[in-house]
């Protein structure tokens, strides 16, 4: 059950030297707590976050790859899963049945453990919210091995402030069990899609806020190297099966996607620079219409585009990549396009830039989504001068009211962090109560925390 490994995150920006637990279940589980040999552990799910918040150099990772069951509740519109459990399981479950989760990340490839610990969001902040606000309860084990029912609101508050510091909480908090959350019943697996293309961002973002009345699900891509940052806009709904050609009627609660391809192991580090990263820009944007209603698309196709490639993260080489992901209120949207001259400026070559709008947010102190505007970019690692201009980045955004994804971060500053996330101080008490021992932490949290 305990197995040395060299992990990274996502990114492949950062490494760590761990001893991996893979517990066979719960009392092997309280029994490793209970005897823990080292100063501290982390969860780890599928090594989907970005940076360094699921390892921890040098001491011991849980893994919950045994706890995968699944209880659906029709009536309800309700699941009950374990932690372990990926969403492309789950959806391989819960789709031919006729459900679709209320929420769901770039990637079906992350854990529900992960996914409550990030509080994920997806196309559809807008109208659902984040992971976090569909669940109705979540288990977890605390730093002394014991069980909490926790639940969004509830008589005791206690119990309602852990399960928000939970939220969103980066593993912190315990190690997550088990979790119920609700569904989105659906009667096809496929989307009606409508495609926009736009020659500027002004032009894109004014349609952006228009859409966020008319879809259920919206984001845009940018050519973060085009002078004017011009897009594609997305926007798509679940398509019911009376509607449906007739050819793929048997096919209408169908989940079998697979990748298309998969990256080699060795990329050299400068494959993707400014040339060739203008010349797919170029493709891309010309690839889609200018205008097209009603497309047919699959799950995989509308929701999981980069789980097409295996192992794509690959392609940046081996120095690996930084994914920035930021988020600014409404009256801040200028930061927008200030980002992006910056990038462009220090000649980023990015072929994956995305653009969404944020809904209301929940309760939860660290949760990362708020109303307004989140922009992510994949950033090449080796970019001369780049942690300087993301360091100016980051105060703006700071002081504009906006906060940087953790889920997606690698090298912010303790400082821009605590003041990014003004309620940290009662996330701070509340996990000292469920880990009075300060057992859990990351090499992400070493960062963040640091006086």
């Amino acid at each position: 059950m305990l197995q040395t490994q060299r992990i990274n995150g996502w990114g492949r920006n950062k490494f760590a030297d761990v001893t991996v637990f893979t517990p066979e279940n719960l009392s092997l589980l309280k029994d490793f707590l209970k005897n823990l040999d080292s100063n501290s552990i982390i969860s780890r799910g599928l090594g989907r976050s970005y940076g360094d918040s699921a390892q921890l150099d040098k001491e011991k990772v849980v893994k919950l790859t045994n706890f995968k069951d699944i209880k659906l509740n029709e009536e309800k519109r309700t699941v009950t899963v374990q932690a372990g459990a990926s969403f492309d399981e789950l959806l391989s479950f819960l789709v031919p049945k006729g459900f679709f989760l209320p929420v769901s990340p770039g990637t079906r490839f992350v854990t529900v453990g992960g996914a409550i610990s990030s509080d994920v969001h997806g196309k559809n902040h807008h109208i659902d919210g984040s992971f976090g606000k569909n669940l109705k309860n979540i288990v977890l084990m605390d730093g002394n091995g014991n069980i909490h029912n926790l639940f969004p609101s509830d008589e005791n508050s206690s119990n309602s402030k852990k399960f928000w510091s939970t939220v969103g909480g980066m593993g912190l908090t315990g190690i997550i069990i088990e979790a119920t959350f609700s569904l989105i019943p659906i009667t096809s697996s496929f989307m009606n899609v409508d495609t926009k293309r736009f020659n500027d961002i002004d032009t894109l973002m004014n349609e952006m806020t228009e859409s966020d009345k008319k879809y259920r699900y919206s984001v845009a891509w940018i050519d973060s190297l085009n002078k004017k940052f011009r897009g594609v806009l997305t926007c798509g709904e679940h398509i019911e099966k009376s509607k449906l050609p007739k050819d793929i009627l048997q096919k209408s609660l169908d989940y079998n996607i697979k990748p298309l391809a998969n990256a080699p192991n060795l990329f050299p580090n400068g494959f993707l620079n400014k040339f060739t990263v203008k010349a797919f820009n170029e493709a891309w944007f010309r690839k889609n219409p200018k205008l097209s209603f009603d497309d047919l698309q699959n799950l995989g196709q509308f929701f999981y585009p980069l789980d097409g490639i295996k192992n794509w993260n690959r392609i940046y080489g081996s120095a690996g990549f930084i994914q920035y992901q930021f988020v600014v209120p409404d009256e801040a949207s200028y930061l927008i396009v200030r980002t992006l001259e910056t990038f462009r400026k220090i000649s980023v070559p990015s072929f994956l830039t995305v653009l969404k709008r944020f809904g209301e947010a929940n309760p939860a102190p660290l949760s990362f989504p708020i109303p307004g505007w989140t922009l992510a970019i994949d950033i090449p690692a080796n970019i001369p001068n780049l942690d300087s201009e993301l360091n100016k980045l980051d105060k703006e955004i700071v002081n504009a009211g906006g906060r940087i994804y953790l889920a997606k971060d690698s090298r912010q500053s303790s400082e821009v962090f605590k003041e990014s996330y003004p309620r940290l101080s009662e996330w701070l008490k509340i996990q000292k109560e469920l880990d009075p021992n300060q057992i859990f932490m990351s090499d992400s949290f070493k960062r963040l925390l640091k006086k």
